[in-house]
């Protein structure tokens, strides 16, 4: 369990849960652009010695203003926490996007959830940041607000590498849905994971001499259907390398939504109905139809070998 405090709602705080220096957005991937909102955030903490909050939404903006996109999450809410703790985060802010919030003018916002409610000392946004009813507020409007209401606005400039396109979770999702996790793992400063319950399948992957854990995508991004050579996380800690397949299985009917199907190496054990982690480390081919099982698992056979030579170059 993550040791963040996380306090959903804005109004009625007690004292201690008000007063921080609070780092601002959606932070979905706690991408390394998003690092460096809650850097200046944790720089002010330090400075006034405060407790270093982030602020997020939920639902995430996205899904509540366009809840017809498809699905798009980079990480589970347990997840966005781990990662936050990682950055010393001490307090998780998470607001409801509800009408009366999502009507609330810029003003309005600065002044009754992050002045009155929140008690903030300082807030850090990013470049691009926008808040308020059809998104009036900027970062230049958020400063003017600051001075007025008698808390600190820091705002953190465009990150890249080398020049190159800016860190976002739009570039996180188009490397995924391209089959490029290693571009996404750049972004996000770890390597990009699905996280969830395994399931009870067929078992169909066990009498073919190559169990699988299954987990469903639920609301995360889809990435590129096809095989990966992956590192699963299970609940006690250890780390096991695999191969998975994200997709429908069309070699076998009956799967219609996509499903992460994950091979761990030189591992039997009962985990259903435990939490993983399946941290997708690299691409390996599109997911294809075949012929018959006979010829599917020569290809997962195959697979499986690259798989143990990218992440176990010293299996023999």
């Amino acid at each position: 369990m993550s040791r963040v405090r996380v306090i959903r709602g804005w109004k009625h705080l007690p004292a201690d849960d008000r007063g921080a220096a609070l780092a601002m957005g959606s932070f979905d991937g706690v991408h390394r652009g998003h690092q460096k909102v809650i850097a200046l955030a944790a720089k002010a903490a330090g400075q006034l010695g405060a407790p270093l909050g982030v602020i997020t939404f939920d639902p995430h903006p996205r899904v509540y203003f366009r809840p017809q996109e498809p699905a798009f999450r980079l990480m589970q809410p347990d997840q966005q926490a781990r990662a936050l703790e990682a950055l010393g985060v001490d307090i998780l802010y998470v607001l409801p996007l509800d009408p009366e919030l999502a009507n609330m003018t810029d003003r309005e916002f600065a002044t009754r959830v992050l002045a009155e409610g929140l008690g903030a000392r300082h807030v850090a946004v990013g470049f691009d940041n926008s808040f308020g009813k059809d998104r009036t507020g900027s970062p230049d409007t958020m400063r003017i607000y600051g001075g007025e209401l008698g808390f600190g606005v820091s705002v953190a400039e465009p990150v890249s590498d080398n020049g190159g396109e800016k860190f976002s979770s739009t570039a996180v999702r188009d490397a995924l849905r391209e089959g490029r996790p290693q571009d996404a793992a750049a972004i996000l400063g770890r390597p990009f994971a699905i996280e969830g319950v395994v399931q009870r399948g067929r078992q169909l992957g066990r009498k073919l001499g190559f169990p699988t854990a299954n987990v469903a995508l639920a609301d995360y991004v889809t990435p590129r259907l096809g095989v990966y050579a992956t590192r699963t996380r299970l609940p006690d800690g250890r780390e096991i390398p695999g191969v998975a397949n994200i997709g429908v299985n069309p070699t076998v009917d009956g799967v219609t939504t996509p499903l992460l199907e994950v091979w761990l190496f030189d591992f039997d054990e009962d985990i259903y109905d435990q939490v993983i982690e399946t941290d997708l480390v690299a691409f390996l081919r599109p997911e294809e139809k075949f012929a018959g099982l006979d010829e599917m698992t020569t290809q997962v056979m195959a697979d499986a070998r690259i798989a143990r030579d990218l992440l176990m170059p010293d299996f023999d």
